[in-house]
């Protein structure tokens, strides 16, 4: 990808601190030639599995032989993650070909009074643009940020909407309880369009159900234990077999040709989400869980290991300062035999200082921690204090899971 166009998208947010309005989002793509009309979405918002439900869904559908983009947040390494065509990155020509078509528009547009489009609204744009050009048959739209007011919300029709695990995340924005961020996220519901949804949390599914029925939308919640994901084993966590189940009820609802049990078990065979349990390298494990309901569902993945193979665990941790991060190392303390915790600040800006961290590790009564000021002197430090057989965790933030995998990518085996 031209190094000029990543820089520019990259600093985005530095000099644009508004966002668009859906209309004026709307008004963007009708100068851009309307690229989402007549596009089969697959709407996506949560709070956690967004993005395991947007890989899942995307497998099946490639192995069915159809032609389906992603459209993802945040991105690991590389710009380039968050726009898919057939689980693959954008090709780089087609990707600068897209940032120039957004670009020239977003500058008539200014021209007129707009606003120039945020990050998110840029990259999106883009997305719209390049499933337009690739022709996909499915477009699976994974929400930045709540859902009613989200850029993704302006698709009128989509196929689907689904509804992911629900908990207490971004409650600045979004709201204080879990039926304040439920009605943001069921925000997504579109008339008589089919509604799937994590039935796990009863006050979520309220909320859910109660929208669904203002707008005559058929609601398919999924319960725990659902699905045939955790039968054929085609996962490291018991939060991915929930995903995946929810990805499962999507395909069963709109009845897709092709879709096959068979098709299905391959597809889930071959998704791929990074940094979401994933092995990265022998003994080290990556999970973006960066909230306290994700913190829970890794835990419970973890014990879930450890029932079939005790290891000593390490955790390498960070996290950025508007999450619950007290909470998260409460849990994490109290929920696994933790023996070391290695602390970090992210390079982020929102990045928490690595002694507070640390100091937050030692209250909640962990014995051995320490800080380092780089990802890469911490995970150095974490690696050299495994023994053989000891299992070593990176967990607490998206953004650390990113500086660890780029590591990982220079320097091999970490």
């Amino acid at each position: 990808m031209d190094e000029q166009a990543k820089e520019y998208l990259l600093e985005i947010p530095l000099w644009t601190k508004r966002k668009n309005t859906l209309e004026q989002v709307k008004d963007f793509l009708g100068e851009l030639g309307s690229p989402e009309d007549g596009m089969a979405v697959i709407h996506v918002a949560g709070t956690n599995g967004k993005g395991s439900v947007c890989a899942d869904l995307t497998s099946v559908l490639k192995e069915a032989g159809y032609q389906v983009g992603t459209f993802l947040s945040p991105h690991l390494e590389n710009v380039r993650e968050r726009i898919l065509i057939n689980g693959e990155m954008a090709e780089e020509a087609v990707f600068q070909e897209s940032f120039q078509q957004v670009l020239q528009v977003s500058r008539k547009m200014m021209g007129q009074g707009y606003c120039h489009p945020s990050f998110f609204e840029f990259l999106f744009l883009m997305a719209m643009v390049i499933f337009s050009w690739k022709k996909v048959d499915f477009a699976v739209l994974e929400t930045g940020l709540g859902g009613r007011l989200d850029t993704t919300n302006v698709i009128l029709r989509p196929k689907a909407c689904v509804i992911t695990s629900i908990s207490l995340d971004h409650t600045k924005y979004l709201g204080e309880t879990i039926r304040e961020i439920a009605a943001e996220k069921a925000g997504i519901i579109k008339p008589g369009v089919p509604v799937i949804y994590d039935d796990g949390v009863e006050e979520a599914s309220e909320v859910i159900c109660r929208r669904a029925g203002e707008l005559g939308a058929p609601v398919y919640p999924v319960r725990e234990g659902e699905g045939r994901a955790g039968a054929w084993g085609c996962f490291q966590a018991p939060y991915q077999v929930r995903n995946a189940a929810l990805a499962e009820k999507v395909l069963e609802v709109l009845s897709i040709p092709g879709i096959t049990e068979e098709v299905c078990k391959r597809g889930f065979e071959k998704a791929y989400w990074p940094g979401r349990m994933e092995e990265a390298a022998p003994e080290l494990w990556l999970d973006g869980a960066h909230n306290p309901g994700g913190i829970r569902a890794f835990a419970q993945a973890v014990g879930e290991q450890q029932k079939k193979e005790k290891r000593q665990i390490h955790l390498l941790f960070a996290a950025v300062a508007d999450k619950a991060y007290e909470e998260m190392i409460c849990l994490l303390c109290e929920l696994l035999p933790v023996k070391r915790v290695t602390v970090v600040q992210l390079q982020d800006e929102r990045g928490l200082g690595a002694e507070a961290l640390a100091e937050q590790f030692a209250a909640a009564g962990c014995k051995q921690v320490e800080s380092h000021r780089t990802a890469k002197e911490a995970l150095r430090a974490a690696r050299s204090h495994q023994s053989k057989g000891d299992r070593l965790y990176v967990v607490g933030s998206l953004y650390l899971i990113g500086e660890i995998k780029g590591l990982l990518n220079g320097q091999e085996g970490g």
